[in-house]
């Protein structure tokens, strides 16, 4: 056979609606008969500052869009339009650039692509990471990232740094930008499998999808744009592939393959997992029809003994940007700034929820809570202590090393979570759940200690912890993965840190709540809600 060269994701149009930044930057010098864009260093730091500070705050109008679908879909059960309404009233208060849409302002990451005839004369990850630096500085975002010190010893950066900065070498003279946030619950759903020629039909590939789908569960906080990539010269290509996808970069490949092995999307596949995610009823965190709000499928080529498949998602915090730089100047992709204009005029109906008072003895809230099934909708008011995994950690050290559980938490439900900076003049920071399954592993053990008897956080638990609530009479409360910035707006009424304050976001608080969401998922008597849907 000839040689043929194949663009390996030869994407075929971009219709981004962009904004300029600004004409300065840029310039084109001439070196011999070849036109150079050169690029003032400063360029690169202002784009990843606008792009952070963005996506942070606003979300596509595409994605608005799909959630308003799902208020008007007669087929959408009423948890479904709740977690949709709320999405889109988060929204809403994020916009106005105080409160970021989620508490977890993610890792940073960009992907460039940069043209032959481009110029900087720097390591350009430095500048778009000064760029990325600025905003974190600037804004209300959290400080997620932890650098390790020895193997086990670890602290925070301060700074959200570093960023995973990914620059690709192409033809002409422009430059190419896909900025994303990524928060851990979302990465956490990201699943390679190590498949063989075997899954290559339709019934086997159909079974994979159905067994595969409850792997993502709610703790990434759904709907999802969910992205599905079979094959890939490398378990890394595939994996890289699945994220691009999953922020909608590859919508515009073509939709048939090739002798050359050009990537392609699978249009009848994404149509077949959609109504699989559908059919699953896990829906939009509390059941129904929307886990997914649509699904990507890209087939890529392959080692003939290797078969990755990859799986992820991108979540309700839908933090997906584009950048470009050319000889015209610096541009960013328009977001959304109006998202109220896809709320409905009256909210979705729903039966009135249960006010549970927060401040009475622990006991009390207890026998209050077991009243009710699971899946009752409750309004949580009172004292609320905030720990997740560092401090978990702590008190695991303090129990283990024969001295007493601290009182808070016994006194007080736990709730898991942790806050973006505060904004001057209001009480709280982004402050919406963690994934509740990081802490799984405390729960018989604090429990048995009298801790932990009430947990509120997102999505689906282990056997154990269900177990261990149904031996020690405790409760796990799932809260609307998404909605921190009304959750902070609305709901929270003030935050004092009580222990560990040198943990930072990790430190343990004591909040107070009025009115705030949420639901029981799992009882005193073992019964547990995604136990009983996945049944």
């Amino acid at each position: 056979m000839d040689f043929r060269y194949q663009d390996p994701y030869p994407i075929q149009k971009d219709d981004t609606v962009y904004k300029k930044l600004t004409s300065d930057y840029v310039k084109v010098e001439m070196l011999g008969d070849r036109e150079i864009l050169t690029v003032d260093p400063k360029g690169l730091e202002l784009l990843a500052e606008e792009a952070m500070a963005d996506v942070s705050f606003m979300l596509r109008s595409s994605h608005l869009e799909s959630l308003r679908r799902i208020i008007d879909d007669p087929e959408a059960t009423d948890n479904d339009r709740f977690v949709a309404y709320n999405l889109l009233q988060n929204a809403a208060v994020a916009v106005e650039g105080a409160l970021p849409s989620c508490q977890d302002t993610g890792t940073a990451i960009v992907m460039g692509k940069k043209g032959e005839n481009v110029y900087t004369g720097v390591d350009d990850g430095e500048y778009l990471s000064k760029g990325i630096y600025n905003t974190y500085q600037k804004r209300n975002l959290r400080y997620s990232q932890v650098v390790p010190l020895t193997m086990f010893d670890e602290k925070n950066s301060g700074s959200n740094l570093p960023a995973q900065i990914d620059i690709y070498a192409k033809k002409g003279d422009y430059y190419e930008f896909l900025f994303l946030t990524k928060g851990g619950g979302s990465a956490n759903k990201t699943f390679l499998y190590q498949k063989t020629k075997s899954l290559l039909n339709e019934k086997s590939l159909e079974e994979f999808v159905k067994e595969r789908i409850s792997d993502l569960g709610t703790a990434a906080c759904p709907p999802y744009h969910l992205a599905l990539v079979i094959g890939g010269t490398s378990a890394e290509a595939n994996l890289a592939a699945v994220k691009k996808a999953s922020a909608k970069y590859y919508d515009h490949l073509p939709t048939e393959g090739s002798e050359a092995g050009q990537a392609f999307r699978d249009l009848e596949w994404e149509a077949k997992v959609q109504k699989i995610c559908q059919e699953s009823a896990i829906g939009a965190q509390f059941g129904g029809k929307y886990l997914t709000h649509d699904v990507r499928v890209i087939r890529l080529p392959r080692h003939a003994a290797s078969c990755p498949v990859g799986m992820g998602v991108s979540c309700s915090a839908d933090r997906n940007i584009k950048g470009k730089i050319t000889k015209e100047g610096i541009f960013l992709e328009q977001l959304e700034q109006d998202p109220k204009r896809f709320l409905p005029d009256t909210p979705p109906h729903l039966e009135e929820a249960v006010a549970i008072d927060l401040n009475k003895p622990m006991p009390e809230i207890l026998a209050e809570l077991s009243k009710y099934p699971i899946k009752t909708r409750l309004k949580l008011n009172g004292t609320l202590i905030v720990a997740r995994d560092i401090a978990h950690a702590k008190i695991k050290e303090i129990i283990d090393s024969g001295k007493p559980m601290p009182e808070y938490f016994k006194n007080h439900p736990i709730y898991y979570a942790g806050p973006a900076k505060t904004p001057e003049g209001m009480a709280s920071g982004s402050f919406g759940p963690t994934t509740a399954g990081r802490m799984d592993v405390y729960v018989d053990e604090f429990q048995s200690h009298g801790g932990s008897m009430i947990m509120l956080a997102k999505g689906n638990r282990s056997k154990d912890v269900t177990n261990a609530c149904g031996k020690y009479g405790g409760f796990y409360l799932g809260s609307i993965g998404g909605p921190a910035a009304i959750l902070a707006k609305d709901n929270i009424v003030s935050v004092d840190v009580v222990d560990f304050p040198e943990l930072g976001m990790e430190a343990v608080r004591k909040i107070e709540v009025k009115d705030f969401p949420a639901f029981i998922i799992t009882d005193d008597k073992g019964n547990d809600f995604f136990a009983d849907l996945a049944h």
